[in-house]
Formats: C-alpha cells, structure tokens, sequence
C-alpha cells in the first residue's frame, strides 16, 4: 500500500471487477497520485484516465474531457474543490464491482499528505496579489484626482 512519501500502488492492494483487473486499477490509482502531485497538467489528462476519473467519487462526464477539465483543474480553487470532493466522498459500492476500494485508498492517501492544505495557501497568496493590484489600481486612480 502507498504513503505520503512512497506512493505506489500494486495490484495486492485491489480487487478485481468483473471489467477491470486490480492492475487496472493500480494503474488508475497511481497515476491519479501523480496527476495530484504535478498539479494536475493537462498533458497528464489521457483519454483513458478522464474515462475512469469521471466515473469515480461520484464525479459525472461534464460532457467531454474538455468540461470535464474545465469544471475542475483550471483554477486553485478548482482544483481545491476536487481534493474536497475525493476527500468528502463516501466510496460507495462493494470493490468487485465498483473502484470503490481504490477511491478509499485514494481517499487515505490524500487525507495524510499536505496538497489540499498547499492549494489553499497558494489560493490565500493569489487573493492577496489580486488584491492589492486592484487597491494599487484605484489608489492611482483616485489619488490624483
């Protein structure tokens, strides 16, 4: 099984379904890992992996990859809504049907490493320079009039 510092995970960890081998699911697991990891880079976002995530954590199509991406890797607060939505998730379903076993393992995962909390710093300091751009701004505006 995976950790915060070694996160890998192999085909013991799951269990298979009538479609998917646990490989599959392995695969699908680390490779989301690594998606978090490098900040969700579209270049990571195969068509393959958009097919499976849509499906997990109670997620829906948003129509093709494009809106699937759009809804929620664009932005940090997007991207903080999708750690909120894996981590909010009850993972229903029972593994030799569902990915359920691999959304908890996701789901643990998650909840012992620090990414949610380093979005939401990086949204804070976002905040802040869009801020004080819009106050650098009006103060120039104003100030000579």
């Amino acid at each position: 099984m995976t950790t915060p510092a070694n996160p890998e995970f192999s085909h013991n960890d799951f269990t298979a379904t009538k479609f998917n081998s646990a490989e599959d699911k392995a695969k699908f697991a680390n490779h989301l890992i690594k998606f978090i990891q490098n900040d969700f880079p579209e270049r990571m976002f195969y068509k393959w992996f958009y097919e499976r995530l849509s499906n997990c954590f109670g997620h829906i199509a948003h129509y093709n990859i494009c809106g699937f991406y759009e809804k929620w890797f664009r932005t940090t607060s997007d991207k903080i809504d999708f750690l909120y939505n894996i981590l909010d998730h009850p993972c229903y379903g029972h593994a030799e049907y569902t990915y359920s076993d691999v959304e908890k393992a996701i789901k643990s995962w998650l909840s012992m490493t620090d990414y949610l909390q380093k979005l939401k710093n990086r949204l804070k300091d976002e905040d802040e320079k869009h801020e004080r751009y819009v106050y650098e701004t009006l103060k120039a505006k104003y100030e000579d009039s």
